[in-house]
């Protein structure tokens, strides 16, 4: 029985907006509104990630994409979420074509996600494509974190200032982008910091410079900017170095600290044994903490350019297994 009563249906529904690019019917493709060699970062990251047999959150999912991947690559199960249910319908066509199954849930806006999410935890977790969407990145992974199993990764995903210090940049008057719900872009080596006052250890990463993108959408600014792609592992202490005696002490003494973020919960979570497969020599880590400096990282490896490789980019297609 055919999914779509009519062909009017389907042409009406692949000619709908859709955020991804997405293969339906062999070489008919419901078109996105990203360049066909605009390369997805945080795709090319969880390929990286042993997910097989694991359970896996998607955070801001669209038609679903990245839970299709991840059904797709055997997860065990693999939740998709957004904040309205402006997607469903194209979400339940994706999920048809493609052949894939896993769960959909609206959010309303990401913040308190460990609240409306209750009892449930996950060994990866896809924070991508959100923080510069958010009026409170922060309180965003405060609600997040507690979600993560012990030693489980997260890849986190944003539009950053290539700046180095510890800033963020307000979209005021839409100079970063003129897209409605753009508001922050965090400095490299601020997100570097709240990752660890988190407990999330980067272990890899990916850079995409702003200069090199070649899109319709204007992405420049006045200030150097890119899309820094992270992978975490999640551990059991902050990672404040030796002379951080700050961010040791807040950690234990905060009330802000001890009160957003349900430390309870995450440290009661199940262990994960989730592999991560990145590419060592990339890795600059160091040996307290086993970890990458983001902004030595972004700064000693070449950024990444435009692509030509779909499956490194925005497109779904019917074959696609990565």
């Amino acid at each position: 029985m055919p999914f779509f009563n009519t062909s009017k249906d389907f042409v009406g529904t692949s000619n709908r907006w859709w955020y991804y690019s997405i293969e339906l019917l062999p070489n008919i493709i419901a078109k996105g509104q990203y360049e066909d060699n605009f390369p997805m970062l945080p795709r090319m990251m969880l390929r990286r990630c042993a997910i097989e047999a694991m359970e896996c959150l998607d955070i801001g999912s669209m038609e679903g994409l990245i839970p299709a991947l991840m059904a797709r690559r055997g997860a065990r199960r693999v939740l998709a979420t957004d904040a309205i249910d402006h997607c469903v319908e194209k979400i339940a066509v994706v999920k048809h074509y493609h052949g894939v199954e896993f769960e959909y849930q609206s959010v309303g806006l990401m913040y308190e996600l460990n609240k409306k999410l209750p009892d449930q935890s996950f060994d990866l977790i896809n924070c991508s494509g959100l923080l510069y969407h958010v009026v409170a990145p922060f309180m965003v992974l405060a609600g997040v974190r507690p979600l993560l199993r012990r030693n489980g990764l997260m890849i986190v995903s944003t539009n950053v200032a290539c700046v180095n210090d510890y800033s963020m940049e307000f979209n005021n008057g839409g100079r970063l982008q003129t897209e409605a719900n753009t508001f922050w872009y965090i400095s490299i080596p601020l997100f570097d910091y709240i990752l660890r006052y988190l407990r999330l250890a980067p272990i890899d990463c990916l850079y995409l410079s702003h200069a090199n993108v070649q899109s319709h959408i204007r992405y420049l600014a006045d200030k150097p900017s890119g899309y820094l792609s992270v992978v975490c592992r999640a551990v059991d202490e902050s990672l404040a170095t030796d002379d951080d005696n700050w961010m040791r002490g807040s950690a234990h003494d905060s009330w802000e600290y001890l009160g957003l973020i349900d430390w309870r919960r995450a440290e009661g979570n199940s262990f994960s044994d989730i592999e991560y497969y990145g590419n060592q020599e990339r890795h600059h880590f160091r040996s307290d903490i086993s970890s990458i400096d983001l902004w030595q990282a972004v700064n000693e490896v070449a950024p990444l350019k435009m692509t030509e490789r779909s499956s490194d980019t925005h497109i779904l297609k019917l074959e696609d297994r990565s």
